[in-house]
Parts: structure tokens; C-alpha cells; sequence
């Protein structure tokens, strides 16, 4: 029960709590059970801890399927608490890992304990599609720690902070000498991560972009009422030719709801606005395609006017039981017959061409939770100029989900050194500068226009070339010379 509650309160050290601070001192029980304790003990205190995190964490599961899916509540229940539990499995393996190879032995865990925890944060990124939400090093997007993320990325910045933990678990449980030792390793990463924040690992070219979010406002209930339809479109449109001056204009994720094969004219009409004003615009829209399949295709897509010919991004990264059913066809029927969402839509293509606006700038775009992977995105590194995040967080109602979503796209800004411009339905709509640093922001649940000056930046950081193999590589060494020593006794 105490794990659970740990791994509770854990929750506040994101967005929008942001208690950085608490982060070391709630990892420090669990480093120490698993210190004390057999690895199937310290790995069911790791379960519950994991279970206790993503409950809190990710509650807003039930709004997106319940309230705004219209999905049975035993549904949203499911799933919510289903998720929960498999990361607490994820976790119970890095609790058993540490566990097993200590030994009890506080400087084994200062190795085992980070390596561990680490690789099971990455593993759960990318296992069954993966859920990379509520990574440690999140928290930590306003501390020193943070100046790690263009070396190491994300997962670097939580290796770094499970040191610091770990390290102050040896001063309080260790020899003399153990605690010599391990008191400057508590601050060690803090500082350098202090002087890997102030290099500047990109540099600015060209002329600043003047740059325009037009955030609709429409709550996810309205969104897709016939009422509703043409008084979005106007909004959309009459706020882009509201800014001529703006170079670029970007609107949110599925901003149009309709299929493109049923707004043809009102795309003819937009492309025509921004051509005449030398602009480009962004926008999300469900894209139509019967070009590749017997079977029509749908996409999620982003669509760039303005630059000659219409540019399409697809969306590569679906969500499941969102986006797409993994069911059986006998389940899909069921789900067809309880008037629920059963229809897939289609995945782009991993690799696609960045968009390139009228002004020349390079775009790489990620449509929703898309930039929870940052892995995925440096194929278009060092190429791009600007990073581009579409979102409809409205399926989330008034929770923390949309704030966590912000800190996410912070931390994609810092690790590559590039502007972000984030474009949401109901917010939280923003401008990020290259060191992760929030410029502006837009009003949360209302329609909105931010305009700023933003720079194409060039350079890759050691991230953006290397990805997360510095730190898999580390740590997969770390639990393998452990093993080893482990097996033969030593």
C-alpha cells in the first residue's frame, strides 16, 4: 500500500504539479526494498508503485473513452486500469533486476538500480506499440538535469536523476568511506548537466519566421456537430487571412472535421488565400485515399497549402483502441453492434519527406501523441528547421493530460535544439524556444491566436546523431557485468 501511495504521489513531480524536487526522494524507498528485500518482494513493491503511477498519472484514460468516447463504463475501466497494470509489470522487472543483482550491497545498487530502471522506462516505449508516458526525465525539463537531454535524450536525463537518488542511498546506509564517496555523486550530475545546458548545440540562420497557432476552442462534444461545421471552417479561415503578414500559420490536429474528399472547394479556397499572401498553412484533416488498396484508406494527416503543390504528412504512430481496434473480427462486430468506434484508420509510412513552406523552411511534423517518441522524429534531424506538433487534447477534458502532452514537447525542442510550434484543438497551444522553454502559450478551452517570431535552426546535438543507443548500450553493460559477477559469485 505505501508503493502504491509512492507512485501515487509521483504524479506530481509532472505537469502540472512540476515538484521536480520529489523525484529523488520518492525513488529512494523503492531503491532501498530492493536492497533489503528478495527480488520477488522487491519486485511486487516495484508492481504496485508502478500501478499507483500510472493510475494517478494517466486517469485521464477514462474521460477520453468514457466521457468523450461514449464508450460503457466498464470499457473505460478496463483500460485504464488494464494499462496500469502492464507498466506495473514493466516495473516489477526492473524491481526484481535490481534486487537480484545488489546483493545488498549499496554500490551495486548505485549501478544495477539506474541501468535497470532505465532500460525497462525504454523498453515500455516501444513494446506492444509501446506507452513512453511518465518517463522520469520528463519531470526534470526545469532543472539542471534537463541540460542532459541534447546529449543523452530523455532517458539520459532519467539515468542521471536515478544516480543522484541512488547516491544519496549510499550516504545514508553505507560505510564512511562509502559516504565520502557517494556525497559529491549526488550533486555530480546535477552540475554537469548545469554546464551541458549552457553549450548551445544548434545555431540560428536566416530570417525570423513570423509565425501563427489558430486554436479553435471546440470543446471534443461539439467538434462534430452538423451546427458546428461551417462555423469552424470560418473561424479557421477568417483567422489565417487575419494574419497576412504571418509566413507560416498552423491549425491543430484534425482542425477540419470532415474527410478532405468532402471539403475539396473550402481547401481550394484556403490554398488560394494563403498563395496570394505568400503564406503557408498547416492543418490537420482526415485524409481519403483509395490509391493504395482494393479497400479505401483513411489517414490522419497534415496537409501543407501554399507551396505549390497540396504536401501531405501521414501519421506514422497510431493509438491503440484510438486510432485502431487490435481485436478479433468477432469483437470488431461486437463493438459495431454496441454503436462503438470500430473502423481503423491507416498508418504513413515511417520514413516521409519533411513539408517544406513557401519561405523554404524545412517542417517535420508529429500529429498528436506522435512526439512522445522521440526516437522516432530524428530521421528528419539535422534537416529540419522548425519541429511541428498537431494535437486535439480535448479528448481529455480539464485534466493533467494536456499539460503532461506540453512537457513532453518541451523536452522534443530541447533534445534536438529547434523551435517547436504546437498547434491544439482546445489547448495547451505554444511556442517553444530551443532549450525547451516555453514563449507563449494560448488560452486553455477558448479559441485563440498566437503570432511570434520564430528561427530555422541548423546542427544536430549528439542525441539527435546517436538517438538512445549511448544509454541502452550504458546500461545494458551495466546489468551485464553484474550478471556476470552475479553468476560466478563474485
Amino acid at each position: 500500500m505505501l508503493a502504491f501511495a509512492i507512485g501515487a504521489m509521483t504524479t506530481l513531480v509532472f505537469a502540472p504539479a512540476e515538484w521536480a524536487w520529489l523525484a529523488p526522494f520518492l525513488i529512494l524507498p523503492l531503491l532501498f526494498v530492493a536492497l533489503t528485500d528478495s527480488p520477488k518482494d522487491a519486485g511486487a513493491h516495484f508492481f504496485w508503485f508502478g500501478f499507483g503511477l500510472f493510475l494517478s498519472g494517466t486517469y485521464w484514460i477514462y474521460i477520453s473513452v468514457h466521457v468523450f468516447g461514449n464508450a460503457a463504463l466498464w470499457i473505460a475501466v478496463l483500460l485504464m486500469v488494464g494499462l496500469s497494470l502492464i507498466m506495473g509489470a514493466f516495473l516489477w522487472v526492473a524491481g526484481w533486476l535490481t534486487s537480484r543483482l545488489s546483493h545488498g550491497e549499496p554500490w551495486r545498487v548505485f549501478f544495477v538500480g539506474p541501468a535497470a530502471w532505465v532500460l525497462i522506462e525504454w523498453l515500455r516505449g516501444w513494446v506492444l506499440t509501446g506507452f513512453p508516458w511518465l518517463a522520469h526525465g520528463y519531470g526534470q525539463i526545469d532543472t539542471s538535469l534537463a541540460g542532459w537531454a541534447p546529449v543523452l535524450g530523455i532517458y539520459g536525463v532519467s539515468l542521471m536523476l536515478l544516480f543522484s537518488a541512488a547516491a544519496i542511498l549510499v550516504i545514508i546506509i553505507g560505510t564512511a568511506r562509502d559516504r565520502l564517496i557517494a556525497a559529491p555523486l549526488i550533486v555530480l550530475p546535477w552540475i554537469v548537466g548545469a554546464i551541458l545546458g549552457a553549450v548551445d548545440w544548434t545555431v540560428s540562420y536566416g530570417d525570423p519566421i513570423r509565425t501563427t497557432i489558430v486554436q479553435g476552442g471546440v470543446s471534443q462534444d461539439r467538434k462534430w456537430l452538423p451546427d458546428q461545421f461551417k462555423q469552424t471552417l470560418d473561424f479557421y479561415r477568417g483567422s489565417t487571412l487575419s494574419v497576412p503578414e504571418s509566413a507560416l500559420v498552423v491549425w491543430p490536429e484534425v482542425a477540419i472535421p470532415a474527410r478532405d474528399d468532402q471539403v475539396k472547394n473550402y481547401l481550394e479556397i484556403v490554398a488560394a488565400d494563403v498563395k496570394r499572401n505568400r503564406q503557408s498553412v498547416l492543418f490537420g484533416i482526415l485524409e481519403y485515399s483509395d490509391a493504395r488498396s482494393i479497400e479505401p484508406l483513411v489517414f490522419n494527416s497534415v496537409f501543407l497549402l501554399g507551396n505549390g503543390e497540396r504536401q501531405t504528412y501521414r501519421k506514422r504512430h497510431l493509438v491503440p483502441f484510438g486510432e485502431y481496434f487490435p481485436v478479433p473480427e468477432s469483437v470488431r462486430e461486437w463493438m459495431r453492434m454496441q454503436n462503438l468506434p470500430y473502423s481503423d484508420l491507416s498508418a504513413g509510412d515511417d520514413i516521409q519527406p519533411l513539408l517544406v513552406a513557401a519561405n523554404g523552411a524545412k517542417l517535420a511534423v508529429a500529429i498528436c501523441y506522435e512526439d512522445a517518441y522521440g526516437a522516432e522524429q530524428l530521421y528528419a534531424i539535422p534537416a529540419a528547421d522548425l519541429l511541428i506538433n498537431v494535437s486535439n487534447d480535448a479528448w481529455f477534458g480539464d485534466s493533467i493530460a494536456p499539460h503532461q502532452h506540453l512537457q513532453i514537447a518541451r523536452m522534443r525542442a530541447l533534445e534536438v535544439g529547434r523551435y517547436a510550434v504546437r498547434a491544439t484543438n482546445t489547448g495547451i497551444s505554444a511556442f517553444i524556444g530551443p532549450t525547451g522553454d516555453i514563449l507563449k502559450t494560448g488560452k486553455q478551452f477558448e479559441p485563440d491566436i498566437l503570432t511570434m517570431d520564430v528561427r530555422a535552426h541548423r546542427g544536430a546535438t549528439p542525441y539527435a546523431r546517436a538517438g538512445n543507443w549511448p544509454v541502452i548500450l550504458m546500461s545494458s553493460v551495466l546489468l551485464g557485468f553484474f550478471w556476470i559477477r552475479s553468476r560466478a559469485g563474485i
